[in-house]
C-alpha cells in the first residue's frame, strides 16, 4: 500500500494553497462568523473552479470522478487555511450520500451545481445534529430514519468556532425513503469524518508553521526564543504526532471503498483529532499571551481545531469503533 503522494498530487495541493494564502483567508474567516459570507463564498468559487468541490463527485453529474485520496488532499488544504463553510458537508458528505441512492434523481439534482458551480450543501444525518452554515447554504438536506429530506434552518446553536455556524434542520420535501437511505448515510458519515479528519490535519500543521515562524523571530534575552530546548521538545513533539498522524489518514483513503472502512476511518479520525489538538496547545504555549487573544489570527486555527475534534464523532465513539473491529473474526490484533 503506498501512503506517498504523487507529483500530481502535491501539485494540485499546492495551487489549492496559493489560491487560499492569496485569498487572505482570516479576513474572510472572521467576515463569515459576522455572517457576510462574500469573501468566503468567492474563495469558495475558486476552489471549485480548480475542481475542489467536484472531487468526489462522478463524471456523469459534472465532477472529477477522482479517487478518495485526493478529496482528503484538498481537505487538507481547507484546513490549513481554515476556509470558512461547510466544505466537509459539501464536497465529501453530500456526494457520498446522494451517489449510493437508489435513485440517481437527487444527484442529478443538485450534484451538478455543486461540482461545477460552487454551490454550498449541508446536510444532518439525524433530526438531533446540527447542520453547520445552513443559514448560507444552497442545499439543506436532512436524514431522519430511512427518509432522506430537504430541510429548513431552524434555531442556531452555539459554537466555540465563531465561523462554524451551527442550526437545528427541520423537514420538508421528501426526496428518498427506503433502506437505501440508511446504507448512503453511514457511507456519507464516513465520508465526513475522513474529510474532517484531513482538516485537522492541516490546520494542525498550520499551527505548527505559525508556531515555527513565530519562536524564530520573537527574541528575549538577546536571542530567538526558538534556540530554547524546552521549545525545541514541545514543537518536535507536535511534529511528530502529525507526521504519525498522517499515514492513517492515507490509509483511510485507500481503503475507504472495502470493508475496512469503519475501522481505519476511525482511527484516522482519532489520530489526526489528538494531533491537532497537542499541537493547538503547543502553539498556544508558545506563543505566550499574545496567542489568547482574538485579534491574534492563530485563534482562528485553535478554534477551528477544537470545534472539528468532535464533528462527525467524537474520540470515544471511533475509539469504540476501532476496538470492536479489531475485536471482530477476523480483525487485526
Amino acid at each position: 500500500m503506498r501512503f506517498a503522494l504523487s507529483s500530481e498530487q502535491r501539485d494540485f495541493a499546492g495551487s489549492l494553497r496559493k489560491m487560499c494564502d492569496a485569498a487572505s483567508t482570516p479576513a474572510a474567516i472572521r467576515a463569515w462568523g459576522e455572517g457576510d459570507a462574500d469573501g468566503g463564498r468567492a474563495l469558495i468559487r475558486q476552489l471549485a473552479g480548480a475542481g475542489a468541490l467536484g472531487l468526489a463527485v462522478a463524471e456523469e453529474f459534472d465532477g472529477m470522478g477522482a479517487e478518495t485520496i485526493d478529496l482528503v488532499v484538498a481537505a487538507q488544504e481547507f484546513g490549513r487555511a481554515a476556509v470558512p463553510g461547510p466544505l466537509v458537508e459539501t464536497a465529501a458528505v453530500i456526494p457520498a450520500l446522494l451517489q449510493a441512492l437508489d435513485d440517481s434523481g437527487p444527484a442529478q439534482r443538485w450534484l451538478p451545481g455543486i461540482a461545477e458551480g460552487g454551490a454550498l450543501g449541508t446536510i444532518a444525518l439525524s433530526p438531533q445534529t446540527p447542520a453547520v452554515d445552513a443559514d448560507s447554504a444552497d442545499v439543506v438536506l436532512l436524514v431522519d430514519d430511512d427518509g432522506l429530506y430537504t430541510a429548513r434552518p431552524g434555531d442556531r446553536i452555539e459554537s466555540v468556532d465563531a465561523a462554524r455556524r451551527l442550526y437545528s434542520l427541520s423537514a420538508d420535501e421528501l426526496v428518498a425513503q427506503g433502506d437505501s437511505v440508511r446504507a448512503a448515510a453511514a457511507a456519507a458519515f464516513d465520508a465526513g469524518a475522513l474529510a474532517v479528519a484531513a482538516q485537522l490535519l492541516g490546520a494542525g500543521k498550520a499551527m505548527l508553521d505559525t508556531s515555527v515562524a513565530y519562536v524564530i523571530q520573537r527574541r528575549q534575552f538577546g536571542q530567538p526564543i526558538g534556540r530554547y530546548q524546552a521549545i525545541k521538545h514541545h514543537l518536535a513533539d507536535a511534529k511528530i504526532g502529525l507526521d504519525m498522524a498522517e499515514p492513517l489518514l492515507h490509509r483511510a483513503a485507500l481503503t475507504f471503498g472495502t470493508a475496512d472502512r469503519a475501522r481505519d476511518v476511525s482511527a484516522a479520525k482519532v489520530a489526526c483529532a489528538d494531533a491537532a489538538y497537542r499541537t493547538a496547545r503547543i502553539a498556544l504555549q508558545v506563543h505566550g499571551a499574545i496567542g489568547y487573544t482574538a485579534e491574534c489570527d492563530l485563534s482562528l486555527w485553535i478554534t477551528k481545531a477544537t470545534a472539528l475534534r468532535s464533528a462527525w464523532g467524537t474520540a470515544d465513539f471511533h475509539r469504540a469503533r476501532v476496538a470492536a473491529a479489531l475485536r471482530s473474526p477476523g480483525g487485526e490484533a
